[in-house]
């Protein structure tokens, strides 16, 4: 599912409430949807190719834990609520929590359909304004706070896991002493990342229109200044509303995207944990890297590459048998779930769009 909600920036929308949001493409949707399960089912196929021997699968399967399997799926979905109950808290009671979870469903389908460093942001602002009947700009509103928290949970689970490297082979052997060192450093500059985002967010945000501003008066970028800065003085107002915000409402925000994301890492834990007694620490720690590492996969939802991540990160910890069963697992309820969920939510609104829009017309 990951499907991750994104770490990148959320969507910019001008704050006008009668600004009518666009309406996603259908056809774009399903062809990326196909697109996203068609290659991280090849990439499963290839894992279960080289490492799947039905023998040894039959013997190891008999020690199946059912109470952690079902464990896995309890917290798939806790995930979702959790969400939810983000989206519900940061619109200080605008939506619900049943209206936050859908709104919470929309950004991982989106999310699942469009590359990870892009996000399904963008067009979960869109739902939600559709869905609640508020102004897009508001909408965007949440999902720039709720970007903001992660951010800022990327600031604490870095450094932990930083740390935890000198008790743990956080990166497989395969990887070799390059691969480490280049986790490492792709750690930092997420860290920096996320650092700046905040800073920018809740110190010095007329900082990143300064900025902007000056690089688009180059000649070369000159043409895109209309049409950005508009966007970032949106950004700016939203910004200064944050800064307002009191600790508390930080505190609960930040608790809230917490669980959500140590129940990401706890799926890949209690499925692992149901065939295999890995190493708990190991497991959990390299399930959150895995997750860190696939932010920036440019495919829709991660696939193929998170297929790729699991086999390095956490096949090494169980037998070979186990690798293609246990992930086929952990996507179906991470990531093929919450596209079926989600596509039947997308479908369904937009039906509900072209009813009333009829019954307009008439």
């Amino acid at each position: 599912m990951p499907s991750p909600p994104s770490a990148t920036s959320p969507p910019s929308t001008d704050d006008d409430p009668a600004q009518e949001p666009t309406r996603p493409r259908t056809a774009s949707s399903a062809r990326n949807i196909v697109a996203s399960l068609l290659l991280s089912a090849l990439v499963l196929a290839g894992v279960g190719y080289v490492t799947f021997d039905a023998e040894a699968f039959r013997r190891l399967i008999q020690h199946l834990r059912p109470g952690l399997l079902v464990a896995a799926g309890i917290v798939a979905f806790a995930r979702l609520g959790l969400g939810g109950w983000r989206l519900s808290q940061v619109s200080e009671g605008r939506l619900s929590v049943w209206s936050g979870t859908r709104g919470q469903l929309a950004w991982d389908f989106f999310s699942s359909v469009t590359p990870s460093v892009v996000g399904g942001g963008p067009v979960a602002a869109f739902y939600v304004a559709r869905d609640e009947d508020m102004a897009v700009g508001d909408s965007a509103a949440l999902m720039f706070f709720c970007v903001l928290l992660d951010q800022l949970w990327f600031l604490v689970a870095i450094p932990l896991l930083v740390l935890a490297t000198v008790t743990i082979d956080l990166l497989p052997d395969v990887a070799g002493v390059i691969g480490g060192w280049s986790l490492l450093a792709y750690f930092g500059g997420l860290l920096v990342w996320a650092g700046l985002y905040a800073y920018a967010t809740l110190v010095r945000p007329r900082l990143l229109v300064e900025v902007t501003d000056w690089c688009f008066r180059w000649r070369y970028l000159r043409r895109f200044r209309g049409t950005v800065m508009p966007e970032l003085r949106s950004y700016f107002r939203r910004a200064r509303h944050l800064r307002s915000r009191s600790l508390a409402f930080y505190a609960s925000g930040f608790v809230l995207t917490a669980l959500a994301w140590i129940a990401r890492y706890a799926l890949v834990f209690f499925i692992v944990r149901s065939v295999h007694a890995a190493d708990a620490l190991l497991l959990f720690a390299r399930a959150a890297a895995m997750m860190l590492v696939g932010l920036v996969m440019p495919t829709p939802g991660g696939s193929g590459g998170l297929e790729g991540l699991y086999a390095l990160f956490i096949g090494p910890l169980m037998p070979d048998a186990l690798v293609a069963p246990t992930l086929l697992t952990w996507r179906l309820l991470g990531y093929y779930l919450f596209i079926a969920l989600g596509a039947y939510l997308f479908l369904h609104q937009l039906q509900r769009l072209r009813t009333a829009e009829s019954t307009t017309r008439r």
